[in-house]
């Protein structure tokens, strides 16, 4: 096997790592900045990072396989966790309860998360190739954030408002809109600050080349 199939298979793992644990550990909302938002701020840029160095250096066919990876992933953690939830406790097990108010909510997490997760990634493998013949290959950094950012938007958009929508009593439709933007400008910043890491992601992948 090739050195930069090898490194793609390890991106592999890292993108759908990401993707698992940031709809696991999803469910929690948390204050960043003074921002609302999803504990899986933390994981699920890192989808974006990826996709974007491998597109770059590998090409849109092979960002698709990740993709595709990608939402296998979500639909086996959909299963197992439903699985995990249903099924009978032993008798000497007490926190069945809490087990299912966490993890039933990562469901709905999940269910979210697949719908924004093929929206988004796949708008944002066509605006990276599409901001890539526009710019003609120059300025990565251009399109590593053009892309991102909107997709970002997308993913965002779509997720918070399927993921917590009526969840409980406090997240009403205005809740929602206030969560999304502010959000999405974390999201933003979050992007800005991976683009040095696309760089030394996309020198990393080509070495193997």
């Amino acid at each position: 096997m090739k050195l930069i199939e090898v490194k793609t298979l390890v991106l592999l793992g890292v993108f759908v790592t990401a993707l698992t644990l940031a709809n696991i550990l999803g469910s929690k909302v948390t204050t960043l900045f003074g921002v609302v938002t999803s504990v899986g701020i933390f994981a699920y840029p890192l989808t974006f990072l990826v996709t974007d160095i491998v597109e770059e250096v590998r090409g849109k066919e092979a960002t698709k396989v990740f993709i595709y990876a990608g939402f296998v992933s979500l639909l086996i953690s959909f299963a197992l966790v439903w699985i995990g939830i249903n099924i009978h406790p032993a008798s000497f097990y007490e926190h069945n309860d809490a087990y299912r108010t966490v993890f039933g909510s990562s469901m709905r997490i999940i269910i979210a998360s697949m719908i924004a997760f093929l929206i988004s990634q796949t708008h944002d493998v066509w605006a990276f190739n599409f901001w890539k013949q526009k710019t003609k290959g120059k300025w990565l950094w251009l399109r590593n954030n053009l892309s991102t950012i909107t997709s970002q938007f997308i993913d965002t958009a779509i997720f918070t408002t399927i993921a917590f929508y009526h969840v409980s009593p406090g997240f009403t439709a205005l809740v929602i809109l206030k969560m999304i933007i502010p959000y999405w400008l974390l999201k933003v910043g979050f992007a800005l600050l991976d683009t040095p890491f696309v760089y030394l992601g996309v020198s990393w992948l080509k070495k193997g080349n």
